[in-house]
């Protein structure tokens, strides 16, 4: 099988075909649909290596298509075959050595998502950047209306539209933000169906509602962490996760001396931010029975809150990993162990695994409740 490498830049498409070691063909073309001289779907089968872009599943399943095999590489470790070795570092160069070290069967692969899980994460990218718009609306309506003399109760960003209604504010000040009003009830109308959309995805994934039964997870932490994950059988322990996922310390270690650092932050940092979200709430939780929540708030206690943050939501990833490994849902009794593999221990009753389900139905239930609250449109009146 032939063995060729792609840089896949904004502008240019460089190309590298190595057989035996011996580069025989090499070039750059614009846009994808020139490299079908070269891999085409009537062309000899092929390797096609290339490194993880944000075009890189669709680029695996154009190559499919043409009949080839695509191989996506983990840009984390392509130092490892050579790629801006010596300080040397062009698109040309990369092909070449991405080819080369295809060839030698070198390469460092990434995960490429099940075609379900790419709709998920995507459902979550749009969801995000409206939430982060609507915050960014909502926050610039506060300023003006403080600037003004004028103030708005605090309260959820989904209930500020109510919030906006109730205050008492002069018409010039009303007036002045209605352009950023209308722009946020199309928001939250827009926001509203993709809401929807992604309650569909996640019914999809059984696995979505299991993990919801786990303290401080709801139908978007749960959605992105199958979306991230993918498959649970793919890493072999926790740690594996937590380390996936830059939960764990960065170390600088040699010898008998020993260093570690703030968290890594590697991998995706949208599932990791909200991660840290869910295990806030965690410590905000009034059950002070629940063995996460305790040893969250020792951990609270002796180095402070946001170590606790960042600790709980290390092993909470760890913790729905196992739980969807071994197919179980959120068990107290069996987290009181020290490590995720106590979620293994023992089996669990029919009767928890429905009481746990039922409690994850009630949060997606009130997750949609949220999201179909009355838009802000029609405000001053």
């Amino acid at each position: 099988m032939r063995s060729v490498a792609l840089d896949l830049g904004a502008r240019t498409i460089s190309y590298c075909e190595v057989s035996d070691g011996v580069v025989v063909a090499r070039g750059s073309v614009r846009r994808f649909s020139g490299l079908k001289q070269l891999l085409g779907p009537n062309t000899p089968a092929a390797q096609v290596a290339f490194e993880a872009c944000r075009g890189g599943w669709w680029v695996v399943e154009q190559l499919q298509s043409w009949g080839h095999e695509p191989l996506m590489v983990d840009t984390t470790r392509t130092k490892a075959v050579g790629i801006g070795h010596h300080g040397r570092k062009t698109d040309p160069i990369d092909a070449e050595r991405l080819a080369l070290a295809l060839e030698a069967k070198l390469l460092p692969l990434a995960h490429v998502l099940s075609r379900h899980r790419q709709e998920l994460r995507y459902q979550l990218s749009v969801r995000r950047a409206l939430v982060e718009t609507r915050a960014q609306y909502v926050a610039q309506v506060r300023e003006i209306v403080r600037a003004r003399g004028g103030r708005i109760k605090s309260c959820e960003t989904d209930s500020f539209a109510v919030a906006f209604r109730e205050s008492t504010l002069d018409e010039a000040s009303r007036g002045l933000t209605v352009p950023l009003l209308t722009v946020l009830g199309t928001l939250e109308a827009q926001l509203a169906a993709v809401e929807e959309k992604l309650a569909q995805l996640c019914a999809q994934e059984p696995q979505v509602e299991r993990l919801m039964t786990a303290p401080g997870v709801g139908l978007i932490i749960a959605a992105a962490f199958v979306s991230v994950i993918d498959e649970a059988r793919r890493f072999r322990r926790a740690h594996e996760v937590e380390s996936y996922l830059g939960l764990v310390p960065r170390e600088d270690s040699s010898g008998d001396r020993r260093r570690l650092g703030s968290i890594s932050k590697a991998g995706n940092g949208y599932l990791r931010s909200v991660m840290v979200q869910g295990a806030w709430c965690v410590l905000r939780m009034r059950n002070q029975e629940d063995p996460l929540v305790r040893w969250g708030r020792q951990v609270a206690a002796r180095r402070g809150a946001k170590v606790a943050g960042v600790g709980i939501a290390r092993r909470l990833a760890g913790i729905l990993w196992a739980m969807w490994r071994d197919g179980k849902v959120y068990d107290p009794a069996l987290v009181g162990h020290a490590s995720a593999r106590g979620l293994a221990v023992r089996a669990q009753t029919a009767e928890l695994e429905a009481a746990a389900m039922r409690r994850a139905a009630r949060k997606a239930a009130v997750h949609m409740r949220r999201t179909r609250r009355p838009a802000p449109i029609g405000v001053m009146s």
